[in-house]
């Protein structure tokens, strides 16, 4: 809930100054009369004075009771709020005139002038304020003698000063109202825009949450279609090939080996699909380290092939983050893999390099080559040869490259951050 206390506390003392302007009048009227009847013996009256003088107050009083029933609803200066206002000096003047002690009454010229006067009237309604109070405070008017008269002008311009004194001080308390009014305003609009913008933010924030798992979910999607390439559709292959030579060959010897080795294949993807259900973690893994992970996919796969590979180790070997060695693991097997359906070479070289605070996996092949920049263009819908290579390692912000020409080879090389295991 909002904090309304200044709210309520300005209303409340809005409302006592309006009350004040409405019946304050009656009360000075009141003390300024009962004060005149009480110093009869100092100021002598005639009975004829008496009578304009309750006359005069009875229209007072019935002026002030008209306009406190009036003014409801008014809050600005009218032609009536400024007739109502000089009747009362002129009412007060003559008053006063008759006898002194009825000044009192005068002072109610000082309040509220900005509520009933127009701001080019103020002054000259201020100034015949303290013209009425001056001759009630000297004595009466008119002065008697010269003295007299100095004794006014003196109090009048005493008067005079104090009103010039408390304007500018009413002035200089506007201007600050009036500061505070715009800075509250500016504020309240900072607010506003203020929340705009955390409204905004947060629209902003729940739409990138939803993208962000969009492209988790796509990014998965693409992982697990690459995992299986890269493990079941491989073998199906490799088991093909081998069943292919088998069907083939009329030597039993030689038809019996393949079969061991599509066998073996076989038992391998199921493996392979077994642990994909489990934690995507390639079963080469489970029991041995990158390195000897790697050594074993290079000479099963010269068994399958019958190319003569070469494995070699550089640096010193650390355990690496499941992540990282399932990512080089994969990529040796699919650059292996299309070295044997593409390539016909007759050498080929792998490399495991530890390199500070990288790790290099180099596959390089004698065979016929190809156009790098023509290859995407001929890889198969669906395929994920180099595209998803280069996705595995940019997964573990690594990066990939391939050197390749036409009748001089391929060069694949793979290149990742070196992240322990921390196990």
């Amino acid at each position: 809930m909002a904090d309304t206390g200044p709210m309520t506390e300005a209303g409340t003392v809005e409302r006592q100054w309006t009350a004040f302007h409405q019946w304050g009048p009656f009360g000075l009227l009141a003390v300024g009369t009962a004060v005149a009847a009480a110093g009869t013996g100092l100021v002598g009256m005639t009975a004829g004075q008496w009578y304009v003088a309750g006359a005069l107050v009875a229209v007072a009083a019935g002026l002030q009771a008209w306009w406190a029933g009036a003014a409801r609803g008014r809050p600005g200066p009218t032609a009536a709020s400024g007739c109502l206002y000089f009747a009362r000096c002129a009412i007060t003047f003559v008053l006063t005139w008759l006898n002194p002690l009825f000044g009192f009454y005068a002072y109610a010229g000082y309040f509220g002038v900005d509520r009933l006067l127009p701001p080019r009237l103020v002054k000259p309604g201020l100034f015949l304020t303290a013209v009425t109070i001056a001759g009630s405070q000297s004595g009466g008017l008119p002065p008697d003698d010269e003295p007299g008269w100095v004794l006014f002008g003196a109090i009048l311009a005493v008067n005079v000063v104090l009103l010039v004194v408390f304007a500018r001080l009413a002035d200089t308390e506007e201007a600050r109202n009036r500061a505070r009014v715009r800075t509250i305003t500016e504020l309240e609009r900072t607010n506003t825009a203020l929340q705009q913008a955390l409204d905004e933010n947060a629209a902003l924030h729940a739409q990138l949450l939803v993208q962000a798992r969009e492209a988790g979910v796509a990014d998965e999607r693409g992982r697990l279609a690459a995992e299986i390439h890269d493990t079941l559709a491989q073998g199906l292959t490799g088991i093909i090939a081998q069943l292919q030579v088998v069907a083939a060959t009329p030597d039993p010897g030689l038809g019996r080996a393949h079969l061991d080795r599509a066998l073996a294949l076989a038992r391998h993807s199921l493996g392979e699909a077994r642990r994909s259900v489990h934690n995507l973690a390639p079963a080469a893994l489970a029991d041995d380290t990158l390195p000897d992970a790697l050594e074993k996919t290079v000479t099963a796969w010269s068994g399958r092939t019958g190319v003569r590979p070469r494995f070699t180790v550089t640096g010193t070997a650390e355990p690496l983050h499941d992540e990282v060695a399932a990512t080089l693991l994969r990529i040796a097997e699919e650059a292996l893999s299309n070295t044997a359906r593409h390539a016909a070479a007759g050498r080929v070289g792998v490399t495991l390099s530890y390199m500070g605070d990288e790790v290099t996996l180099d596959i390089r092949d004698d065979g016929r080559g190809f156009d790098p920049l023509t290859a995407r263009r001929r890889t198969p819908v669906g395929g994920f040869g180099l595209d998803g290579m280069r996705a595995r390692a940019e997964r573990v912000a690594g990066t990939l490259t391939v050197e390749a020409e036409p009748g001089h080879g391929t060069a694949v090389s793979a290149r990742v951050p070196l992240v322990r295991d921390d196990r």
